[in-house]
């Protein structure tokens, strides 16, 4: 594929993904991928994926359904082994190819995917939810006699004794 410098678009349903599954709220609508190959200037060859998905998650919040706008563009260093890695340009991801050359697409969609779900989603625009939660007058009152106590009368009352 680097050699012909091809490319491959598509779409795959969400609900194709099943290790994204356990991150969504449902499966519903699709994700549009496209991937190129090809070397840069240095003879690396690469694979650039952009990915655009509407991913359906349920704000933190506001305990709500939300569609979380997705748009990945990523260039994948392809690489035969780990040692490879830091000859890779800046801006470069490694990607290990396995021993056969074949890619997943489908995993390589995902993996992305799974990166871009945040680990605590929050519906944009959504307010934070702050309030102050006054503590019930019992407890206000006995706040207010401990702080008449001095924690350290026990102290001074040991250092007065004389040793024996």
């Amino acid at each position: 594929m680097v050699a012909a410098r091809r490319g491959v678009e598509g779409r795959l349903p969400l609900s194709s993904l099943t290790r994204l599954e356990g991150s969504l709220l449902d499966t519903e609508g699709d994700v549009r991928f496209a991937l190129d190959f090809d070397r840069d200037s240095l003879q690396v060859p690469y694979v650039e994926l952009r990915i655009e998905a509407e991913l359906p998650l349920e704000c933190q919040r506001s305990m709500e359904r939300f569609l979380l706008p997705v748009q990945i563009v990523q260039r994948l260093g392809l690489i035969r082994d780990e040692a490879e890695e830091a000859a890779l340009p800046p801006g470069y991801e490694p990607l290990l190819v396995p021993d056969d050359g074949q890619l997943r697409t489908i995993d390589l969609v995902e993996d992305e995917l799974i990166l871009a779900v945040p680990v605590v989603p929050v519906k944009p625009g959504s307010e934070a939810v702050e309030r102050d939660w006054p503590a019930p007058q019992s407890e206000q009152e006995h706040f207010a006699q401990d702080e008449k106590v001095n924690p350290f009368a026990a102290l001074s009352a040991l250092k007065s004794k004389p040793n024996t």
